[in-house]
């Protein structure tokens, strides 16, 4: 036998062709001109038949597959089966390239088939020709398609029905279930249908352990065939005698709420489980006229968008939540019995289609996560950037192809560290500010805007810290007042001046080395946390207002750190602390991944046992208060010349909070 493909080098198309050539003939596969290489790559699948597989040049949105003379000729009365699997199956595409694949592409096939002088025409259609047909839907049903208002309901209706009324010569139409990938392999070639749920369900297994039940919703009706089962049914269908006329449903027998199938996949990754389930019917005693208002509203159409962005799915895609049809296909089922191809359960292979997303398809796969493709060629300013964590994160941006700018109050400093930069061959400019004098910010912001036009990534790092009870602090109002002046309002004044052109520019990012006390509240350093904890609050609130202009905020809650700043509390010097190239690779992480907070696994802590045992937090902070004394420099006394003596109780504290400032 002979065959005929439309779609061939496609998803469905593919697979199929593997099952044609366990039969004897020749397939003549049509390819645009452009898509040639495709043809190749499918060859290349199957070498030892490669011969059998013959490129028949056309484009189904031309009339009569675009066939050349020589093509027509030499196909004339010799192909005796043409399968149409060409199609659009994306919810997201736009509704002039659906009427013109699914519609038009279909007539443009069912002529060709009919001036080829084919045996048989065999339609590939869609169970979405139903549209959202409420109630069960056979094989035999046709018109009874119900809302067909979304294109892509529309055309593949539309489609089947020019069969229907306009094939000249017999024809068998099929209509698959939402086709996943090979139950035996995972494979597929694209995000789509089920897959949408994928991101969801990763996102929370990353951040929430397994046995943790989570609240979801139980909506829809959807009904999953994996592409192996398709193609061996229809090839099976295809091939038998006396069907001509016939219309299968290729469907499992098993239809899944949306809460119940993304239970089956949450299971094959590992995750929490959706334990209970609410229909959105609930909501149903609101009048239809006030909900269609507020889904118009622009904040709720702006909020509708995000969430959407968010979980990775077009928006055209929820009509499916709606979706309640179920499909019989008893009449198939029973044409298959024998033949060993039944529909396998969808729990059986999940692991399979999860397995192979995550591999292959997972969108984060394919964004650039090095420093290197977020930093390159971009203009970052390092304030405090000639010590400590400021000079090595500028040496180890520069070495990723930054352009660094760097401020600090000593030039000589400053020169060193570009100096050493350069030696690496990397990209460094200084600039003298002191972060705590504005006007100083403001002229050196406006120098360095001119000079390198703008600023990319800011890395708010320059800070000054204050170990001092509050006891020792009745008569010293300046310690809170220079440490909100440069760790709040130097900072801030900086983040004001590289906006604007972040906003113009529509893209950038301000990443603030705040403090691990911002999440832990720990005594002796009042002055110091309540500026950083400014910090936050105002990036937190300004992060929301330039979500939608590419504009992110990142606050590092940056555990004590082996610099100068704790040189002066002599106890650090027993005290287990990150290390400098540490602290810089909880920048590179927050540049990377540009989360709104980066902590360690202390800070994360520290973070939920204040929201969830406030007494215990605030109990455990008093305890270490009393068991560390303030330093000679916080009582007014000059600093003794040999660091004071520790205590086994204060080493082991010191041990069990790393990082922790006390």
């Amino acid at each position: 036998m002979n065959y005929f493909l439309t779609g061939g080098t496609g998803f469905i198309g593919r697979f199929f062709i593997e099952n044609l050539l366990q039969r004897q003939g020749t397939i003549h596969v049509l390819v645009r001109e452009s898509s040639q290489h495709k043809l190749e790559e499918l060859k290349a699948r199957f070498p030892l038949a490669a011969e059998r597989i013959v490129a028949v040049t056309g484009d189904i949105t031309r009339p009569g597959l675009g066939l050349c003379a020589a093509d027509l000729e030499r196909l004339q009365g010799s192909i005796d089966h043409f399968f149409h699997f060409a199609a659009i199956y994306d919810m997201a595409a736009s509704e002039a390239s659906q009427n013109a694949a699914n519609i038009s592409g279909t007539l443009h096939a069912v002529n060709a088939a009919a001036q080829l002088g084919a045996g048989c025409f065999h339609h590939v259609s869609s169970i979405a020709v139903s549209g959202l047909y409420r109630g069960t839907f056979r094989e035999d049903m046709f018109e009874e398609a119900e809302n067909l208002d979304h294109p892509y309901f529309r055309t593949k209706h539309e489609s089947e029905k020019v069969v229907r009324q306009q094939c000249r010569i017999p024809y068998r139409i099929y209509r698959p279930g939402a086709v996943v990938g090979h139950s035996r392999t995972g494979e597929i070639d694209k995000i789509d249908g089920p897959y949408y749920s994928f991101k969801t369900i990763q996102r929370i297994r990353n951040v929430m352990p397994k046995w943790m039940p989570l609240v979801g919703v139980e909506s829809g009706v959807n009904n999953i065939v994996p592409v192996d089962y398709v193609v061996n049914a229809i090839d099976y269908l295809a091939h038998l005698e006396g069907q001509d006329g016939g219309c299968f449903h290729i469907v499992d027998t098993e239809h899944h709420s949306t809460g119940q199938m993304m239970n089956i996949f949450a299971e094959a990754a590992h995750a929490p489980k959706f334990s209970v389930r609410f229909d959105p019917k609930i909501f149903n005693f609101m009048p239809a006229t006030l909900v269609d208002l507020l889904a118009k509203l622009p904040p709720v159409k702006r909020l509708k968008a995000a969430v959407f962005e968010r979980i990775g799915m077009p928006e055209s895609a929820s009509i499916l939540t709606k979706y309640a049809t179920k499909y019989d296909s008893r009449h198939t089922r029973r044409l298959l019995e024998g033949s060993g191809i039944t529909p396998p359960r969808l729990a059986s292979y999940a692991p399979r289609i999860w397995d192979y997303w995550e591999r292959n398809l997972d969108p984060d796969l394919f964004v650039d996560r090095t420093l290197e493709g977020q930093v390159k060629d971009r203009v970052v300013l390092i304030t405090g950037g000639s010590a400590g964590i400021g000079k090595a994160a500028a040496i180890r941006l520069a070495g990723a192809g930054a352009r660094v700018v760097i401020t600090a109050r000593t030039q000589e400093k400053l020169d060193e560290t570009c100096a050493e930069i350069a030696t690496q061959g990397g990209q460094a400019f200084s600039y003298v500010c002191d972060g705590a004098d504005l006007e100083s910010v403001d002229r050196v912001m406006q120098q360095i805007e001119a000079e390198h036009g703008g600023v990319d990534i800011l890395i708010n790092n320059a800070g000054r810290s204050i170990r001092r009870s509050v006891a020792l602090a009745y008569d010293r109002f300046h310690d809170f007042e220079r440490t909100m002046q440069l760790n709040y309002f130097g900072a801030l004044r900086m983040i004001l001046r590289v906006l604007p052109g972040m906003d113009k520019r529509r893209r950038g990012h301000i990443v603030n080395v705040s403090s691990i006390g911002v999440l832990g509240h720990p005594p002796r350093f009042s002055a110091y946390i309540a500026s950083k904890s400014a910090l936050e609050a105002f990036s937190r609130c300004a992060a929301a207002e330039y979500s939608d202009r590419n504009i992110h905020f990142t606050n590092i809650n940056m555990p004590l750190v082996r610099t100068e700043m704790i040189a002066p509390t002599k106890i650090y010097e027993y005290a287990p602390v990150m290390e400098v190239q540490e602290a810089v690779d909880l920048i590179v992480e927050a540049i990377i991944h540009r989360k709104a907070r980066v902590a360690t696994g202390m800070g994360v802590f520290m973070s939920a046992m204040g929201a969830l045992f406030p007494k215990v937090a605030e109990i455990v902070n008093n305890a270490t208060f009393r068991m560390f004394p303030d330093s000679e420099a916080a009582k007014g006394l000059p600093a003794g010349s040999a660091p004071p003596e520790v205590t086994s109780e204060q080493v082991a504290m010191a041990q069990l909070m790393k990082g922790v400032h006390f």
